[in-house]
């Protein structure tokens, strides 16, 4: 795929997200039924426990959507006794931010790219990307950005729907569920049934667990944690900066 095909492609994805932005929070909590609370508390504190610093300055939420996951960096900190200094929520949809702002006001938000985050190198000592990185077309070059923006020993956490090559039993039961059930559900709350059969379809195109670890070494990180949750439906991964 040429650079201008991927630009489109992009767009695409984008103006989507901008479309169903503001049905976007509840057609996530049926789908998910609410256990996409715990796998993002998991991936907060695991990374706060890696991470082993009292006072944090920056996080930042790449593909950070409506918010969410910057609430639960925040909350899981208080939870904590960790102090921190910015949380930044950076995301190409206008639509999605615009949601974001209105949820949690004292964020701050940048409307950017994944591979263009308007962030001085080494400034950020965590950063998070949420069920987005399958919708970032040029994901290598973002992996590199994150690396860029990343203080040494910083580091990049990731929850995904990832591709399953050899599902079990129990797989072939979700995949049952992400390609017939979800997109019916996401469709009928958002009244756009193509954005939520679009999402079975990025999965089904995505990467597996072992090319993210590897495109993450590659990009100069380290892994340290691994774990797929509720039928493998979620993987969190966990990086370090090296």
């Amino acid at each position: 795929m040429n650079s201008h095909a991927k630009e489109q492609k992009q767009e695409k994805i984008v103006s989507m997200f901008d479309d169903i932005a503001p049905t976007y929070d509840t057609a996530n909590r049926v789908m998910s039924m609410g256990v996409d609370k715990s796998w993002r508390r998991k991936a907060c504190d695991l990374a706060y426990k890696f991470y082993a610093q009292d006072s944090i300055d920056k996080i930042v939420d790449v593909a950070c959507g409506t918010g969410d996951m910057m609430d639960f960096w925040r909350n899981r900190a208080d939870k904590s006794g960790i102090a921190i200094t910015e949380i930044v929520g950076v995301d190409p949809s206008i639509g999605m931010v615009d949601v974001a702002r209105e949820k949690y006001p004292k964020f701050n938000y940048h409307i950017a790219k994944a591979t263009e985050i308007p962030l001085k190198e080494g400034s950020c000592d965590i950063l998070s990307i949420t069920y987005g990185i399958r919708n970032v077309v040029e994901r290598e070059a973002a992996l590199k950005e994150f690396n860029r923006v990343l203080k040494p020993n910083g580091l990049v956490v990731i929850l995904e729907f990832m591709k399953n090559e050899n599902p079990s039993f129990i797989g072939k039961i979700r995949d049952f569920y992400m390609n017939k059930i979800l997109p019916k559900v996401g469709g009928f709350i958002s009244k756009n049934l193509e954005a939520y059969e679009y999402l079975p379809n990025s999965i089904g195109n995505f990467s597996t667990v072992q090319n993210l670890q590897n495109e993450l070494e590659a990009a100069g990180f380290e892994i340290l944690y691994t774990k797929s949750f509720s039928m493998d439906i979620s993987t969190l991964l966990i990086a370090r900066k090296i």
